[in-house]
């Protein structure tokens, strides 16, 4: 009897079958006929090379149903299904594995750079698919998103991203380090994975959240560790953080032309000093410790400094390590004790401010000088009262939020409150103001949560 070498074919669930498996395979199938997807999820037939016939008695192996099970403890529309593909190399234009990169290494990366990846993903609205790959070759799951921002040489998945971190304790997180839950006894049952991007108030129980998730990526306040498995996700940092695993190396945001704050700035203002002037060890610890989402002991050191420059009527309490808009209107109104203005006093401390602060140079800040970070200016965007947009984001802290959230509550709006209003700005506040906007019959771009001067004016008119 002639031996047949047998050759494996794709093929198609039969189309009138109604079942589960069948109906899902129909549905991504015709994805992964053009070899998008990489992994061992195809059914298969055995057919014969020459006319050989099947043996009879031969059952066809039943088709697995990806998980979908629903979560009913979890607020609907917050934690979406996030089933992933599996461990795949990059792949090119043309929609076809890239060569391989050799040896698996972590390759160097910052903070600031983690995080910029992640936000052109959530800017592009990459649409979330577990066969699909973006053009810059990494697929388009949550595992493929944290692959994609920290830079790795292939698609890495849940069961796998560990080997590129060290772990880490829910106090040690920093922007660009993830939150990893890998379910190894049933890896689509949960499994997930996110990139922490800062804690949005001092008590460390909301932060914000970078992710793939369906529909598509999306950057926003998430309760910690996730909304639910929360006690099963585990934290991770980077091996290939500059500076080495415990990010001793932060970005310190010099490599841009014209940042405010450089070395330029303040130059002829008495008392000027030099950036690489501090002594005693106390040198500027990087642009990625400070804004929004921040909380370290460099926020609460900037704070005590600047109080003790005469800034303290900005802080109605601390200075602490969160960072907030207490921290930013002190910043600036020291900045504009030297004397700085515009793009060099935007109420972020840059190697400049930090030093002449550590040293005790430059000029203290004025009691009752007129400073534009004070709260509450007259008029923004020509509507009276209007604090600016960067009050309302995730991350902010300020009182215009609670005013914000009050008024909604008084229109009317305030369903989605359970708790407060309150002075941190939440996902309840994005939805009320989602929902008045909705109201004025706006639709798209112009309903999307974030109060501009008009959605202003017309709750406070």
């Amino acid at each position: 009897m002639e031996t047949r070498t047998p050759v494996f074919e794709e093929f198609d669930p039969a189309s009138d079958c109604d079942c589960p498996g069948c109906v899902h395979w129909r549905r991504v199938l015709p994805h992964s006929k053009t070899g998008r997807h990489p992994a061992a999820h195809r059914a298969v037939i055995l057919a014969a090379a020459a006319s050989t016939t099947l043996a009879v008695g031969h059952t066809a192996p039943a088709l697995a149903t990806p998980h979908s099970t629903p979560r009913p403890d979890v607020p609907a529309g917050e934690e979406p299904s996030t089933p992933q593909g599996d461990k795949a190399p990059l792949h090119g234009p043309g929609r076809l594995p890239a060569e391989p990169g050799g040896t698996l290494k972590a390759p160097a990366s910052t903070r600031a750079e983690i995080i910029r990846r992640a936000k052109e993903w959530v800017a592009a609205k990459v649409p979330y698919s577990m066969y699909k790959y973006w053009s810059d070759g990494y697929r388009q799951d949550c595992s493929g998103f944290v692959s994609m921002a920290w830079n790795l040489p292939g698609n890495e998945w849940t069961g796998s991203l560990d080997q590129y971190g060290v772990r880490i304790s829910k106090d040690e997180l920093q922007p660009g380090d993830i939150l990893l839950f890998h379910n190894p006894a049933d890896p689509r049952r949960g499994s997930h994975v996110v990139i922490f991007g800062g804690w949005t108030d001092y008590t460390h129980t909301y932060y914000v959240a970078y992710e793939e998730a369906p529909p598509h990526a999306r950057r926003q306040a998430t309760p910690y560790a996730y909304w639910s498995h929360s006690d099963r996700y585990l934290a991770y940092r980077y091996k290939g953080l500059a500076g080495g695993a415990t990010g001793g190396k932060p970005d310190t945001g010099q490599s841009g032309g014209g940042r405010p704050d450089g070395e330029q700035q303040g130059a002829g203002q008495p008392g000027a000093a030099k950036p690489e002037g501090p002594k005693g060890g106390a040198r500027y610890p990087g642009r990625a410790y400070f804004g929004p989402g921040a909380n370290n002991k460099h926020v609460t050191r900037l704070g005590r400094m600047l109080v003790e420059r005469g800034a303290g009527r900005h802080y109605r309490v601390g200075p602490g390590p969160r960072w907030s808009d207490a921290d930013r209107r002190a910043t600036r109104a020291f900045q504009l004790a030297q004397g700085w203005r515009g793009r060099n006093a935007d109420g972020l401390p840059g190697p400049q401010t930090w030093a002449l602060l550590v040293t005790g140079k430059g000029n203290d800040i004025r009691a009752g000088a007129s400073e534009s970070g004070a709260p509450a200016s007259p008029s923004s965007h020509g509507v009276p009262g209007y604090p600016g947009r960067a009050m309302f984001r995730p991350g902010a802290h300020n009182e215009y939020v609670t005013r914000l959230g009050r008024q909604l509550v008084k229109k009317g709006f305030g369903k989605h409150y359970r708790t407060g209003p309150g002075p941190r700005w939440g996902e309840a506040d994005r939805r009320a103001v989602e929902a008045f906007q909705r109201a004025q019959g706006w639709r798209g771009g112009a309903a999307d949560g974030y109060p501009g001067p008009e959605t202003w004016r017309r709750l406070f008119s």
